[in-house]
């Protein structure tokens, strides 16, 4: 613990900045300016190089990126497939969901689509969103309201509620992928730009 300390010390921008000092304080002993005070000079130097210094900043936290985060987000699109498969869905929400289900597949998929997912951080969100709290949020909440129904005819059919979230969903995530498409197309005509403006 106190060999970490030390060390920690020596590598610190205070110890760093006074030995700088104090080899200022060596020339000016080598050169005669200290004359017979020189150990004084070179303390005096290096205390004052350690004062001035900037303090040390704390390392900033080591947050996952969005590459990790996509990681994460395929494992639990992963779970989530395990978890629709024994859910009993009517047929038109099963549809949705395979259209849903499809896209977020294609978008988790690894290739350039995750590599562009990659480097859009909010892009990551809405999919880890959609993944992760979206979509098993609609369909249990469908999988309890189909149970009080059931105790209840005459109600409103839990199926319609499914089938337009399943769709608000869907509309997200073609948006996000939609985005992708457009970012990919201005990086395609930046290049045939550049390419231009280089040969003029």
């Amino acid at each position: 613990m106190a060999t970490n300390r030390l060390l920690g010390y020596l590598e610190s921008r205070k110890n760093l900045t006074g030995s700088a000092g104090g080899l200022l304080g060596l020339v000016l002993t080598f050169t005669g300016v200290a004359g017979p005070y020189w150990p004084v000079v070179v303390a005096g130097l290096y205390g004052a190089g350690a004062l001035i210094a900037p303090p040390e900043r704390p390392p900033l936290p080591d947050f996952p990126t969005p590459s990790a985060q996509l990681e994460g987000v395929r494992a639990d699109f992963g779970k989530l497939e395990t978890y629709l498969a024994e859910v009993g869905l009517p047929a038109s929400a099963e549809a949705r969901l395979g259209e849903l289900t499809g896209l977020l597949t294609a978008l988790l998929d690894p290739g350039w689509a995750a590599e562009l997912l990659a480097q859009d951080p909010e892009g990551v969100h809405v999919l880890s969103r959609t993944v992760r709290q979206d979509i098993p949020e609609a369909v249990d909440s469908f999988v309890r309201t189909r149970w009080w129904t059931r105790l209840t005819p005459g109600q409103e059919p839990p199926e319609q509620h499914l089938e337009r979230q399943l769709v608000l969903l869907k509309e997200e995530a073609e948006q996000l992928a939609a985005g992708l498409r457009d970012a990919e197309a201005r990086r395609q005509e930046t290049h045939t730009r550049y390419l231009e403006d280089r040969n003029n």
